[in-house]
């Protein structure tokens, strides 16, 4: 059974100001220029969706007086392994995604003139850790303290993934994925967040709004520092 996220409440002080040294985050943007990531619904690429998050998230972090490295912001890293290398120093890692869904599951429409597909049974966020991490607890434990962060902002995790992966922490929408290679091939706790589905038409467009961008920033960013703080990895001296 995963870790009650309680106690991360009641030892976190809910400001970064209680953080003497604060821990060095690596923010990765999933796929990039020459590999888009999935499509929209109305045809917009997933690196762009990855891209605008991980910059409030970003900004979310520093503004709390976290330190912040930036991986594949210009979408020009295209090995997997390169990602969790650039971010070698760091104290926790998280590559930013959002998600899709498979060919049977989608329907046609046209948007704008252009012929796109959409669904309507997948939606909400996915947190996947890997037990193949080199710190396999600590990933599990921020995964966690953010999904019950994510829940108390009010928003919901997509069950979908337990057709296909194990659960971590089922509950707050944390799942295994033991060989994604940014989650493994690694020095660094390391979580892969899937903010959403871009597929799903009200989806998509709710993913794009600045207040909601914001509130799950927000959200990550709580969680992130509770567990770094919790687990003294926010103690670099």
């Amino acid at each position: 059974m995963v870790c009650r996220v309680h106690f991360i409440f009641a030892l976190f002080s809910w400001s970064t100001a209680a953080i003497a040294a604060p821990a060095l985050v690596a923010i990765d943007v999933g796929h990039g220029g020459v590999d888009g990531g999935a499509t929209s619904a109305r045809g917009r690429p997933e690196f762009a969706f990855n891209r605008e998050f991980a910059g409030v998230l970003a900004g979310v972090l520093r503004e709390r007086g976290q330190a912040v490295r930036e991986v594949n912001f210009a979408g020009d890293i295209g090995s997997l392994v390169a990602r969790p290398q650039q971010a070698a120093g760091s104290d926790f890692f998280i590559s930013i995604h959002h998600d899709s869904i498979g060919e049977a599951w989608l329907k046609p429409w046209v948007w704008e003139g252009s012929e796109q597909t959409y669904t309507e049974v997948k939606r909400g966020y996915g947190i996947f850790v890997s037990a193949q991490n080199p710190d396999p607890e600590t990933s599990l434990r921020c995964a966690s303290s953010m999904g019950a962060m994510l829940r108390r902002a009010g928003f919901e995790p997509s069950s979908w993934h337990g057709r296909k992966h194990l659960p971590a922490d089922a509950e707050n929408g944390v799942w295994y994925y033991d060989n994604l290679v940014v989650l493994y091939r690694t020095t660094l706790p390391a979580v892969l967040f899937e903010a959403g589905v871009i597929k799903h038409r009200d989806e998509e467009l709710q993913l794009t709004d600045p207040e909601r961008q914001a509130r799950m920033a927000e959200a990550l960013a709580t969680g992130i520092s509770a567990c770094l703080f919790v687990t003294g990895k926010s103690a670099r001296e």
